[in-house]
């Protein structure tokens, strides 16, 4: 019987970069093909990109990339990544809509070959080996799914991400009854969703938003700005339809938030029966009372609508007293200082801001433990693999399937690169292949050059010293210089002893280095020499930059 590769290229022991294959022999099929965002270290990095570097020599294998919905960590390296494989995309309407905006960006939307399923009429997909079954799921974006995948070695479930409402906004809840179908006739592997087993309990509803929202859109007394995540199409609906209710006009802002709300509309998945939707320049001249902006910026990221707004830098909106400003979305972790600074920032200017801190303006799209342990009650797997968190998030989801019954060598914790083989004895980490992480910086992109990037953290936390020096190649002497410049170095100033000192222990380095003989050392010589004598007197690291101008 044909063996299962399960390769993970993304997705796992972090959140972000969703990508993972199942191969056999003669074909590969890709689930979910996202993008990661940078932490606090990573500067001058837009984006970060799963490593597609095993497809190469492969990529005639592949029969498919089969989406599970539409948010960034699922579809977003698309348009930078999609034509190193080029295989046909498998989605639902929205998904598609949006995947095909995206393309459109990057001038590949009419290259892709593109088939759009409906969860709900149970279609089979086929792709060589493998034949895929997608069930609707529950989560902070419509038309989700998860799939239950037939291979050579059983079936396969891939949650994706979801969670189990009862009352979602758009009133189409997760499918227990094939999940349930297939957990009933034997279940090889689940692959779950893990992002919030730290949680006890359920996910609390959408509903429980909305009644909040409803209270805010009574009493304010001026303008509402509410900031979420631009692809959450369930509370762009909540915001237009207690905008209708009040009288109010909305006004999306952000160039993604307002793609978003364009596709979903004209795939009919917002609805507008009032047309309260404006433009920001059609917004000129209604009273501040019967305004809502939706914006972006909710993480506190610095570009977007709600940073500037806060920071007093957008062109069209200035914050003031009488505003008030929601921000439906949880902070992801590593953001909590940027948001924060953000919401103070917004209290100084005399707004009132309502934050998950203090109201249920926001619910999570993913499943609390008690969640968990019923995919795993309805799936009864032999063998689990957690996904879609980080280290903490995989450990206590392997606790929790312990509890379930799972036994605990059938817990198959991976990593970045791991191959797990699934064959007739059982599933296992069978090899792990060198995978790296591909970052867009404006429109390059490329591999993460470590190096680099371990440069600028250096330089933002300890500064630059150039080291300007002229010599006379031939007779081995120096003619000029060294000379010393810093940027974000601002002990010399205190110091001033410490240039003359950099000086001197520069040219010892180099009178050294060229008596050797060693004149493809130098550039080696002057930062050795300077880093030592800098650390010596300040304990600090800054990155050396020789300029040498030979004569």
């Amino acid at each position: 019987m044909t063996d299962v590769r399960i390769i993970f290229l993304g997705g796992v022991g972090e959140i972000g970069k969703n990508l993972m294959l199942f191969e056999t022999e003669q074909d590969i099929i890709i689930v979910d093909y996202g993008l990661g965002f940078p932490d606090a270290e990573q500067l001058g990095v837009d984006l970060l990109l799963p490593d597609v570097g095993y497809l190469k020599g492969r990529s005639e294998k592949v029969r498919g990339i089969f989406i599970t919905h539409g948010h960034e960590d699922h579809i977003g390296a698309l348009p930078w990544l999609w034509e190193e494989v080029g295989a046909p995309i498998y989605a639902t309407a929205l998904t598609a809509g949006l995947i095909k905006s995206k393309m459109q960006e990057r001038k590949l939307a009419d290259k892709i070959e593109l088939h759009i399923f409906d969860p709900d009429e149970h279609p089979t997909l086929t792709a060589g080996d493998f034949s895929l079954e997608p069930f609707r799921v529950t989560h902070s974006i419509p038309d989700a799914c998860g799939f239950a995948i037939t291979t050579p070695q059983g079936v396969i479930i891939v949650t994706g991400d979801f969670k189990f409402d009862p009352t979602p906004d758009d009133g189409k809840v997760t499918d227990k009854d094939t999940i349930r179908r297939y957990g009933d006739s034997g279940v090889r592997m689940l692959i779950s969703d893990t992002t919030n087993a730290e949680r006890s309990g359920h996910t609390p509803s959408e509903t429980e938003v909305n009644d909040t929202l409803t209270e805010i859109f009574d009493i304010a007394p001026g303008r509402i700005l509410l900031a979420t995540f631009a692809s959450m199409i369930s509370r762009f609906q909540q915001v237009i339809d207690q905008a209708a209710r009040t009288g109010k006009r909305v006004v999306p802002m952000g160039r993604s938030l307002e793609n978003y709300v364009k596709v979903a509309r004209e795939l009919k998945y917002l609805n507008d029966p009032k047309e309260v939707l404006l433009t920001a320049k059609r917004a000129d001249g209604v009273p501040d009372n019967r305004l809502v902006y939706l914006v972006t910026g909710s993480q506190g990221e610095p570009m977007a609508v709600l940073s500037r707004i806060a920071n007093r830098e957008h062109p069209r909106l200035t914050v003031k007293e009488g505003d008030t400003v929601v921000i439906s979305a949880s902070p992801i972790p590593g953001n909590e200082t940027a948001v924060y600074r953000v919401i103070d920032l917004l209290f100084e200017a005399g707004a009132e801001v309502v934050y998950p801190g203090l109201a249920r303006v926001h619910v999570s799209g993913h499943a609390y433990r008690d969640e968990l342990r019923e995919m795993i009650q309805l799936v009864r797997p032999q063998h689990v693999i957690p996904t879609h968190g980080e280290p903490r998030h995989l450990a206590l989801y392997a606790d929790l399937a312990v509890e379930e019954g799972i036994p605990r060598d059938r817990i198959h914790r991976v990593s970045i690169g791991d191959v797990v083989r699934l064959d007739e004895h059982g599933a296992f980490v069978a090899d792990q292949i060198d995978v790296g992480t591909i970052v867009v910086e404006g429109q390059s992109v490329g591999l993460a050059h470590d190096p680099a990037l371990r440069d600028r953290a250096a330089m933002a936390n300890d500064g630059l010293i150039s080291v300007a020096v002229a010599i006379d190649m031939q007779e081995g002497t120096i003619v000029s210089g060294p000379k010393v410049s810093t940027r974000g170095f601002s002990v010399i100033t205190s110091d001033p002893e410490l240039e003359q000192g950099i000086d001197d222990a520069v040219a010892e380095g180099l009178e050294k280095a060229l008596l050797l003989g060693d004149s493809q050392g130098l550039h080696q010589a002057i930062r050795e020499s300077a880093q030592k004598y800098v650390f010596s007197r300040t304990k600090r690291r800054p990155v050396i930059l020789p300029l040498i101008l030979e004569m």
